[in-house]
């Protein structure tokens, strides 16, 4: 896994980075590294993308699953 080095971080920042991090019980590297995770999550079009894959690999689907769901809807059995 590749590190980042983020350079002329404010003091103020900073400061407030180890604040929250205590104030969570957990590391200030944690919290940046969740921090780049919200960032930089997908955008729609490679959720997109990556769901077109996942059908590619799938392929079509034959048939019509309505009977199967409105059963499976019906069933009142209590472990299903």
């Amino acid at each position: 896994m590749p590190d980042i080095l983020v350079r002329n971080v404010e003091d103020d920042v900073a400061q407030r980075m180890k604040e929250m991090a205590r104030t969570k019980r957990t590391s200030a590297n944690e919290l940046a590294r969740e921090a780049l995770r919200v960032f930089f999550k997908p955008n729609r079009a490679a959720a997109w993308a990556d769901i077109d894959a996942v059908r590619a690999r799938i392929g079509a689907l034959e048939g019509d699953s309505t009977a199967m769901i409105r059963e499976d809807r019906d069933n009142d059995e209590p472990c299903r």
